[in-house]
């Protein structure tokens, strides 16, 4: 039998297993998992799990889906709350723009996956890559599934204040990684008319300023007390760090 990249065998970036994912899944009784096919194994792995799936009607039905697993990411937004501004980096995306975008340049938080690391460590490291900024306490905001249909990614959700002290580098992203960042420090309600107007259309993104403008540090709540932080957020735990 033919030895089979990323099954049998170590895959180009070392993986074996690749279609064992899924397998033993036994959390949800309605669903059974009978058959799972690796269909492409690039730098992020495609898979065709077959199923069983019980209908609210007691029928069980046999079902295929495709999903694309990249890994889970994190993002944040970084804010200056005494000089009403948030830090956001423009890059070319390719999806985009086959889809309709103009030019493929979204405006976006900066983001990128764990690549293994915990979810704040992955944060921070993405911050110093594309934003040249050292964060300060980070809030933890939300969850969330953001193409649940067909790819698995899990986004964490962060916020940070910075000042202009804490812009040590000059951001950018990696080369080797072909990343072309533009870094952008915005007005607050600058960005937020990005978002009306479709400047802004990235969904991660506008999550994250409505957020800013309903709970977070932008809220009226936020600028009747001083806070500069969550409005409803309880003090940082050791390590400087709201959430996890």
């Amino acid at each position: 039998m033919t030895a089979r990249p990323g099954i049998d065998v170590p895959d180009h970036r070392g993986r074996t297993g690749l279609d064992r994912a899924g397998r033993d899944l036994d959390r949800n009784p309605r669903v059974r998992v009978r058959d799972v096919e690796l269909t492409s194994q690039g730098w992020h792995v495609l898979r065709r799990t077959t199923f069983d799936y019980r209908r609210r009607d007691g029928r069980w039905v046999t079902q295929q889906r495709e999903t694309y697993d990249r890994g889970d990411g994190a993002v944040v937004l970084p804010y200056d709350a005494g000089r009403r501004r948030v830090l956001l980096v423009r890059q070319f995306r390719y999806p985009a723009y086959v889809n309709g975008h103009p030019d493929g340049m979204l405006v976006e938080a900066a983001a990128g996956l764990l690549d293994g690391d915990a979810p704040l460590a992955a944060i921070r490291r993405e911050a110093a890559e594309e934003l040249g900024v050292v964060l300060g306490p980070l809030t933890h905001v939300l969850d969330a599934y953001m193409s649940p249909g067909s790819v698995t990614e899990r986004l964490h959700f962060y916020a940070a204040p910075y000042t202009p002290a804490d812009r040590t580098g000059e951001g950018g992203g990696l080369a080797e990684d072909g990343e072309d960042i533009e870094v952008l420090e915005l007005p607050f309600a600058e960005a937020l008319a990005m978002v009306r107007d479709g400047r802004i259309a990235d969904a991660k993104t506008i999550m994250l300023l409505h957020w800013a403008a309903l709970e977070g540090p932008f809220a009226p709540a936020a600028s009747r007390t001083g806070r500069t932080g969550a409005a409803a957020r309880p003090p940082a735990r050791s390590g400087g760090d709201v959430g996890s």
